[in-house]
């Protein structure tokens, strides 16, 4: 099957009906590997959009009547048909982003555990209720469903994050359109195409193809009640400026600069291990990947030459290739991006231990390739220590003590995650109680909620007030209703 879906064209799923988009093809989908075109994605137009609103606007009535022990019932069909088709969807991923087979599995994998969670809806949708607020008054809170609700979703985890939010979304009872990125279509065609073969009514799920035109016009529709998005924080503001001034309920995960805390106590073998694969996992084209390393005391006389040998260490090539630990970059110009910001730091008084630039590759005369970079000495001031590389590329800052490092963590912009890699248990707890992220590690590169607790980015990495995942989706995705009754005793007389 994945050879008929990458030879077909970019379709949108419109109310149960696979439909050729009405705009015009407007960018290539690359294999960021091989640098070949696979198909061409459509600019989007607002009457695409409005026909998928349209149709999810009329499943809608039915769909959120439908029993929530109903409704979870076609979410445990859809997690048997991922798991059914899950290397077919991993390497599809791996095709149209890049990544390797095992990052897409380890990928799919966590969004499955999303739809898992979101099976628990009957329980997690529940209100609670107060007998006798006052005498033969009773009080109680529920759920209900908002209505039509779409999500926007990026180029770099093209199952996972869309999976953050259908399965939350429809299980409580609305019904959802989805925008992913049109750099890598054809992973969410297939998983819709899996959705479709669970015999969810038409229109409680959507799928439109495009770009901004696309984006405008599901954050101006009258009738879409929510907006869920991830990627940059540039335009993560301008969706939820958009969207709110549109009376909608927003959450926006936005961009990062995580940073790693290495103690002079850190176990290093380990430490080494654990920050490499965070730095360089998906050729660091993730929002928590650790991208700022701080050797704090004594750790500078052993780390940066570790993490650089780590780092020479690892097998670039393509996802498909057996032994590969990195892919490329997701296109040509991401990587014209990211080798203009190593030259940048560079001028600016940075020594690359290893300079991704050189790298020898063997496809990187046609691939999207940069090779893991080392950049010893970033001044502080540089406007590159608050700038999202989004690529292969790890900065190593000093600090003479775990104050001085947590303060170079506060002065920055961005909010999303942090780690510590330490034996002291002071230490980490300070760290932990004090870093102004929302997610933060201990020991661990990459502090990735799993699906039951919320993806907590803060500051200039998230707005909004309610996550993705777990509690925080069950909220986002329904309004409370609270009901108070009273039933005069003389009333049942009349009975």
């Amino acid at each position: 099957m994945t050879a008929t879906v990458l030879d077909g064209e970019v379709r949108d799923y419109i109310g149960g009906v696979w439909r050729r988009p009405l705009s015009e093809p407007a960018s290539d989908v690359l294999n960021p590997a091989l640098g070949e075109v696979i198909a061409r994605a459509p600019a989007g137009s607002a009457r695409d959009v409005a026909a998928a609103v349209d149709a999810a606007s009329t499943a809608f009535p039915d769909w959120s009547a439908t029993p929530p022990g109903e409704r979870i019932q076609y979410l445990f069909r859809f997690k048997q048909l991922l798991e059914e088709h899950f290397e077919e969807i991993a390497r599809i991923t791996t095709i149209e982003n890049g990544k390797t087979l095992t990052e897409s599995r380890a990928e799919l994998r966590r969004g499955v555990e999303n739809i898992e969670v979101a099976c628990g809806i009957p329980t997690l949708m529940q209100g609670y209720t107060l007998e006798n607020i006052a005498r033969g008054i009773d009080e109680s809170m529920f759920r209900q469903p908002l209505g039509v609700v779409a999500a926007i979703t990026p180029f770099n985890f093209p199952s996972m994050i869309p999976l953050w939010f259908l399965p939350y979304a429809i299980a409580c009872g609305n019904t959802f359109v989805l925008k992913p990125s049109e750099r890598v279509p054809f992973s969410m065609i297939r998983i819709m195409e899996l959705a479709e073969k669970t015999g969810l009514p038409k229109g409680v799920v959507n799928l439109v193809n495009g770009g901004k035109t696309t984006v405008d016009a599901l954050l101006d529709h009258p009738a879409v009640q929510a907006i869920s998005f991830v990627g940059s924080s540039a335009v993560a503001r301008y969706v939820y400026a958009r969207a709110a001034a549109n009376g909608k309920r927003v959450q926006c995960q936005g961009g990062a600069k995580n940073h790693a805390v290495v103690m002079p106590d850190a176990d290093r073998e380990t430490t080494t291990d654990i920050i490499a694969d965070s730095a360089y996992g998906c050729a660091g084209q993730r929002c928590l990947a650790v991208s700022v390393a701080m050797a704090v005391g004594g750790a500078r006389e052993w780390f940066p030459e570790s993490i650089a040998d780590a780092a020479t260490s690892l097998k670039v090539g393509g996802g498909l290739d057996e032994g590969v630990q990195m892919g490329p970059v997701i296109t040509p110009a991401s990587r014209v991006r990211i080798e203009g910001l190593i030259a940048q730091s560079v001028s600016e008084g940075a020594c690359p231990l290893l300079d991704g630039r050189l790298a020898s590759i063997a496809q990187q005369s046609s691939g999207s390739f940069v090779g893991p970079t080392v950049l010893d000495g970033l001044p502080a001031a540089s406007p590159l220590a608050e700038t999202e590389i989004f690529g292969p590329v790890l900065s190593l800052v000093h600090a003479s003590s775990l104050k001085e490092a947590m303060a170079i963590v506060r002065r920055n912009s961005y909010g999303n995650a942090s780690s510590i890699f330490t034996t002291s248990g002071a230490a980490a707890r300070k760290f932990c109680n004090e870093i102004p992220t929302g997610n933060v590690g201990v020991n661990i590169g990459v502090a990735a909620p799993m699906a039951y607790f919320p993806f907590s980015g803060w500051k200039g990495s998230f707005f909004g007030v309610l996550h993705a995942q777990g509690r925080d989706a069950v909220a986002f995705y329904t309004a409370e209703k609270v009901v108070i009754e009273r039933w005069p005793q003389e009333w049942s007389r009349r009975f």
